[in-house]
């Protein structure tokens, strides 16, 4: 029931004003604490609970937070768990500011002087626009990350750790109005330790010739000796396959996305590896993901022409250290042909990645999150299921704290003519066997530990794996090839 109305006339004037400001703010530290006061305690003692239940629930997802993190971010990540949350902030807003109105109502500003009603009522505006327009702003990237998590990720099946580890195929795919269709001028396996996080970079050169398809497959039927020149009538390399397989959807039956799927089966049998999951951006909408990120910082090793090959050059990004780069030079960084070689671009590639993972924080994610949203939309095609994302996500906070190791199938170890298959299968392995003997007795330095080094081949006949002596001393450098070749280091190092 309402406490009776005080008679606030055998009050001094001053009194009644610091009563008045005293309730507002009463409101804003603890909603209903003014009624709880002054005014309806049944209406204060419902808005302590409500406050006292949603803090009691945000302390439990922080504390499950600390033991199960990917699995606290799969449930939130959820569209239908988001969706909750945003008609609960917008429940909040329309709360939080009736309270506000009631604590004005109870104030009696009448009774004020009008210089101090004034205040009162300027205040109570003030702080009704700061509490309820933050809530709707929550409430509108709440939505925004939902109808992201809808966009862009599916509701497929996940698929499980390979000997423990995830492989995630990149592509970076160069469509135009000068193009046909999509060809992945850009393909990189991260094989991700599934306890650690630790990363390795597997390149793989776009025009690799004669690639195998696993035994049993659409393709390996049209192509049994591999995807060679007598056989199609574009150019049979690595990245032709996409546009080969997406031409040709009836290999596919049912299938929405034949040019991953044979990409990626491609990509398989030239590494040995099951490919968990496949990610395709668009390299022209990538500038604009880069700008929302603000830009990566970079050490530049050589020039960089900025056009070329079809077109004139423009200019140059000129080498040297701690270069900032936004979203339309970090993308000629990445993408520029001209005056350099195909492999050579492979490795900014890695240098754009490895900038990425490494400086994009959950900070900038947060502040920045509406452009990062609308521009991956329109960038990022992928078949990680919504419910492996806390998964990924808890897997990236941990590669952070790593060194990311990488391989390249690249000249004079690969020819890419006339490729070794089971050479790169070999290389591939001992990359990541490599990488494991980095937490082999916690000498990662992570805090985690792991048992030797697992093989990585999906399968054993192809190739001939020779594990490296545990005493060897693997290579620490953020992105140092296999190969021994210099491609990383030349370039991305100032």
């Amino acid at each position: 029931m309402p406490q009776e109305k005080p008679d606030l006339r055998n009050l001094r004037e001053p009194v009644r004003f610091k009563r008045a400001l005293t309730l507002l703010l009463m409101t804003l530290i603890l909603p209903g604490s003014a009624q709880i006061v002054a005014g309806s305690r049944r209406a204060g003692r419902w808005a302590w609970r409500v406050v006292f239940g949603l803090i009691a629930i945000i302390v439990f997802l922080i504390l499950l937070g600390l033991i199960w993190r990917s699995g606290t971010i799969n449930f939130l990540a959820r569209p239908g768990t988001l969706r909750l949350v945003q008609i609960t902030l917008i429940v909040l807003a329309v709360g939080w500011a009736a309270l506000f109105i009631d604590a004005y109502r109870i104030a009696q500003p009448l009774t004020l002087e009008r210089n101090h009603r004034l205040i009162t009522s300027i205040l109570d505006g003030a702080l009704i626009f700061v509490v309820v327009g933050a809530l709707i702003y929550a409430s509108v990237i709440v939505n925004t990350q939902r109808d992201f998590v809808a966009s862009v990720f599916g509701s497929g099946k996940s698929s499980k750790a390979e000997k423990g580890r995830y492989n995630v195929l990149m592509m970076g795919g160069d469509s135009g109005a000068d193009r046909i269709g999509t060809r992945p001028d850009s393909m990189t396996v991260a094989s991700i330790d599934a306890d650690t996080g630790r990363t390795v970079l597997i390149g793989l050169p776009r025009n690799l010739a004669k690639v195998p398809f696993p035994a049993g497959t659409a393709m390996a039927k049209q192509f049994p000796d591999g995807f060679k020149w007598d056989k199609c009538a574009a150019e049979c390399l690595l990245n032709a396959v996409y546009t080969y397989a997406a031409n040709h959807k009836a290999l596919f039956p049912g299938d929405p996305n034949p040019g991953e799927t044979a990409t990626t089966q491609a990509i398989e049998a030239v590494t040995g590896l099951k490919i968990n999951y496949f990610v395709l951006i668009d390299l022209a909408g990538f500038r604009d993901l880069l700008n929302a990120v603000g830009g990566i910082t970079l050490d530049i090793g050589k020039r960089v022409p900025i056009g070329g090959g079809s077109s004139p050059i423009k200019g140059y990004i000129e080498p040297g250290k701690n270069q900032h780069l936004d979203g339309y030079h970090a993308l000629w960084f990445a993408r520029s042909r001209a005056e350099s070689s195909d492999y050579e671009r492979m490795a900014r590639q890695k240098c754009v990645m490895s900038a990425m993972l490494n400086q994009l924080s959950p900070q900038t994610v947060l502040t920045k999150f509406q452009g990062i949203a609308s521009a991956s939309k329109q960038v990022v095609k992928t078949d990680i299921p919504a419910g492996e994302l806390g998964t990924f996500t808890d897997l990236a906070l941990d590669a952070k704290k790593l060194p990311v190791s990488s391989f390249s199938a690249v000249p004079p170890l690969i020819h890419t003519g006339d490729p070794d298959f089971a050479l790169i299968r070999t290389k591939v392995a001992e990359a990541i066997a490599k990488s494991e003997s980095l937490d082999k007795g916690g000498s990662g330095g992570d805090g985690k530990t792991s048992t030797t080094p697992r093989s990585t081949t999906s399968n054993p006949s192809s190739s001939t794996t020779k594990k490296p002596s545990s005493t060897k001393k693997p290579t620490t450098s953020p992105t140092t090839p296999a190969t021994g070749v210099d491609d990383v280091a030349s370039i991305c190092k100032a």
